[in-house]
């Protein structure tokens, strides 16, 4: 049972609890999330289960594209509706094209400061952490790229837009700055992320029965790196101990097959050697294997986005 779950979280739960969610009904421990959601967010979110928590941080996972409304008129403490208000109720007077020019300005590549209750590490320590123990604290921008913010609806003081933006983008960020160009104040009332890099929310499915019968193979992975075959138990043997073997392929990553269709590890190819930089055990060998400086065995590095994750 290894490979990719594609998941359509429902709103009211933590990422984290989808993955206990998982965990439960695949039994297995061997579960970690791609990115995060915020609670209040539905939409894709990428599980890796068994050996792909190896190969997670390989996944291309951006840019992300997410819809939803804002709602003018005031800011909140979390720039979402699920913060306190920061004053009183501003009047929205403003057109449909007003709030489309302000969303221009919003776009491209540029330094955006993430929310205070934000998972951003300050000095090592989450922001929210450090915001909840009352200390005054300035958020440090961070290079985000949102090639597309358009206005979807028009309904004040609700406007619905989609955004297509690079991983770290925090949309809620863009709530907020979009009422501060219009001087109004905003705050973001839903969000749906429909996709991340090249999973999306139409082949996402619930967190329900059958979890099973729903996870991408880990041959079916990262289908646009080259792929090599190899043959002979000497070869896969290199391999599987995480020394490097000849090839005549270009340099950059290729996914590294046996004979027999098994997916063994994740190369760098370099000066005609390919150097296994994630190696995944054989399904079919039973055979202790050496530790190598060159295998990444570190399942925890999957959920490493999520301090860095926007939403």
């Amino acid at each position: 049972m290894d490979g990719i779950l594609i998941i359509d979280k429902p709103g009211g739960v933590t990422s984290h609890d989808v993955v206990q969610r998982a965990r439960k009904l695949l039994k297995t421990s061997r579960v970690g999330h791609l990115g995060t959601l915020d609670p209040m967010a539905t939409g894709v979110l990428l599980l890796c289960i068994g050996k792909a928590t190896r190969i997670g941080r390989f996944l291309t996972t951006s840019p992300k594209e997410y819809t939803g409304e804002i709602r003018f008129g005031f800011a909140t403490s979390t720039y979402d509706r699920e913060g306190e208000p920061e004053g009183p109720v501003q009047p929205f007077a403003h057109e449909r094209s007003d709030v489309e020019n302000a969303t221009r300005q919003l776009t491209g590549a540029y330094d955006q400061k993430p929310p205070l209750i934000s998972a951003k590490k300050i000095g090592g320590i989450p922001s929210y952490k450090l915001a909840r123990r009352g200390m005054a604290l300035e958020p440090i921008a961070v290079p985000v790229e949102v090639p597309v913010f358009e206005v979807t609806s028009f309904n004040p003081p609700l406007v619905g837009f989609r955004v297509v933006c690079s991983s770290g983008t925090y949309v809620r960020s863009l709530a907020h700055d979009l009422g501060r160009l219009l001087g109004c104040g905003a705050h973001l009332e839903s969000l749906r992320r429909v996709r991340s890099g090249d999973f999306s929310v139409e082949n996402a499915v619930p967190v329900g029965d059958r979890l099973a019968d729903s996870i991408v193979p880990l041959e079916g992975l990262l289908p646009d790196v080259p792929r090599i075959e190899i043959e002979g138990d000497l070869a896969e043997d290199r391999v599987l101990h995480g020394n490097p073997i000849q090839t005549d392929h270009p340099a950059g990553l290729a996914r590294i097959f046996n004979k027999k269709g098994e997916f063994l590890a994740v190369a760098a190819i370099e000066n005609g050697w390919a150097h296994p930089r994630v190696v995944l055990t054989s399904r079919t060998s039973a055979e202790p294997r050496k530790a190598s400086p060159r295998r990444d065995t570190q399942e925890s590095r999957i959920g490493v986005h999520e301090s860095n994750e926007g939403n």
